[in-house]
């Protein structure tokens, strides 16, 4: 007659995995809240104060089926996909050479951004914040549009450019925002803030009766749901 003997579990070791167990789901937990916490507080404390700007030709082209937390799939660190559709942001349009790049700086005192880096002429929202292609220069007649990243704003800062934006939120009209391009400075003043939604073209007009500086990011902060305008003035 054979015999199997089977070691018995010490409730020890039991008990180990257990409290292991609880251990890693309450961080799973502490990860969520940790992502999920800021974008309801900028849901809440934040948002409803922004405009909705809706654009009934940038909605019939809204992904609705897209994530709830927007389209993760994209590289948005790349600005040619912002606005796929747009010819400016062709490769090989003559406007993104390396000869006709053009680099300033930004401050924004408030946020605690001082002398971030702007180029026109490049993509690439890791390096720098980029100035839309053919859009007023600074202290130009028209309207300069800056695009900056932004993430989760407990990631936030200043000297990162993946992250350097995700304060911009914060700012009121009233504030300042100082540009040094070409040897000289340029005090601009936000006027209004509002959101739109990411296939809306319109945060890219023209008017050339005013001198104004916009600041786009994605809203809210770590997601792609919307985009966050910021329009500032130049102040006299």
């Amino acid at each position: 007659m054979s015999y199997l003997y089977l070691k018995k579990e010490t409730k020890s070791k039991s008990r180990r995995q257990k409290i292991l167990s609880k251990i890693l789901f309450g961080i799973g937990i502490l990860f969520f809240l940790s992502a999920a916490l800021p974008i309801v507080s900028f849901q809440l404390g934040y948002s409803a104060k922004f405009k909705q700007i809706i654009d009934p030709l940038s909605i019939e082209s809204y992904d609705r089926s897209s994530s709830i937390l927007g389209d993760m799939t994209t590289d948005y660190s790349q600005l040619s996909n912002w606005f796929v559709d747009d010819p400016k942001l062709n490769p090989d349009s003559k406007i993104l050479s390396g000869n006709n790049q053009t680099t300033y700086y930004i401050s924004i005192p408030k946020l605690n951004i001082k002398d971030a880096i702007v180029t026109l002429g490049s993509m690439d929202l890791k390096k720098s914040l980029i100035q839309y292609p053919q859009t007023a220069l600074p202290g130009q007649l028209g309207n300069a549009v800056v695009f900056g990243h932004s993430v989760l704003p407990q990631f936030f800062s200043p000297k990162s450019y993946l992250t350097i934006f995700a304060t911009l939120y914060k700012l009121e009209p009233g504030d300042e925002i100082i540009v040094n391009f070409d040897k000289s400075t340029y005090k601009y003043v936000v006027d209004e803030m509002y959101e739109v939604q990411p296939t809306d073209l319109s945060v890219l007009e023209q008017r050339f009766d005013t001198k104004n500086l916009t600041l786009i990011t994605c809203s809210p902060p770590g997601t792609t749901l919307r985009r966050l305008v910021v329009k500032t003035e130049l102040a006299l």
